[in-house]
């Protein structure tokens, strides 16, 4: 199982541990790219993707794509605050 996480570049509170784990967290300086990222990581194998509500709410393929898709994953996480 391949784990990975999406975060926006400029969020400094979201999977910080992972990312000091040494975890695939994955910065996007452009929230509009998140489409193209979900469908990289797929492609690359990752089954588990956790994703800021922030960056999931420029996604369109969440639900449309991958909301039934067994192979893929993807978990909406809450914001902090």
């Amino acid at each position: 199982m391949k784990i990975s996480w999406i975060k926006y570049e400029k969020d400094d509170k979201s999977f910080n541990i992972p990312e000091k784990l040494g975890f695939d967290v994955f910065k996007l300086d452009n929230p509009e790219e998140t489409d193209k990222k979900l469908h990289e990581l797929v492609r690359k194998n990752y089954n588990m993707i956790f994703i800021t509500n922030e960056i999931a709410s420029f996604s369109e393929d969440i639900i449309k794509k991958y909301n039934k898709d067994n192979n893929v994953s993807i978990i909406i996480a809450r914001d902090k605050e």
